[in-house]
């Protein structure tokens, strides 16, 4: 008998993993603090790339669009990654200027997803960062053609799966200069 895809990719194990211990009481008030004490754990832990993330945009067109990348930093400011200006990506953040982020330490079972207006760095900070590559990583790249971009969060969702499907989902959503934290059920995604 032969196996279906959809039969095939349900027997596949999910969830695997352990999920570090999480309480409600324990969270900070700033979801940087959160994000940086995850990616840390995770990289403690042995996650490969755990600052590789998934970045979405859409086209002109409105259709959406991913690819995966490296943060370049995490601060007050925002999340921020880099690459070419004239690249898709480069034009699809010129025309419609918002785009997410999604982390996925799967040892971990964590996930976490950043969403916002996205802002250009100044020529300054891009051309640093381009400078940071090594030199075989800036072959070909014009004058002026690395950007430096953040995301700027409106909401960040930190989501652990667990085996019972209780998931738990910490949302901070942007309130003026501060932010407000959901837990759990209080809010779906």
């Amino acid at each position: 008998m032969e196996i279906t895809t959809a039969a095939w990719l349900r027997a596949r194990p999910t969830l695997t993993g352990s999920a570090p211990t999480l309480h409600p009481d324990s969270l900070p008030d700033d979801p940087l603090a959160l994000f940086l004490n995850w990616i840390t754990t995770a990289a403690e832990a042995g996650v490969a790339e755990p600052h590789a993330a998934t970045l979405a945009t859409v086209d002109a067109d409105g259709v959406p669009d991913a690819r995966t990348l490296i943060l370049k930093d995490v601060d007050e400011r925002g999340w921020a990654f880099a690459g070419p200006r004239s690249s898709a990506k480069g034009r699809q953040l010129a025309a419609r200027p918002a785009a997410a982020l999604n982390f996925w330490w799967q040892p971990q079972r964590r996930a976490v997803r950043v969403r916002g207006p996205v802002q250009e760095a100044s020529a300054e900070e891009s051309a640093a960062d381009l400078q940071a590559r090594s030199a075989a990583a800036r072959a070909g790249v014009a004058e002026g053609d690395w950007v430096l971009w953040r995301v700027v969060p409106s909401r960040i969702e930190f989501w652990q799966g667990a085996e019972d499907r209780q998931h738990v989902r910490i949302v901070y959503v942007r309130d003026g200069s501060d932010w407000v934290r959901t837990w759990r059920g209080e809010e779906r995604a």
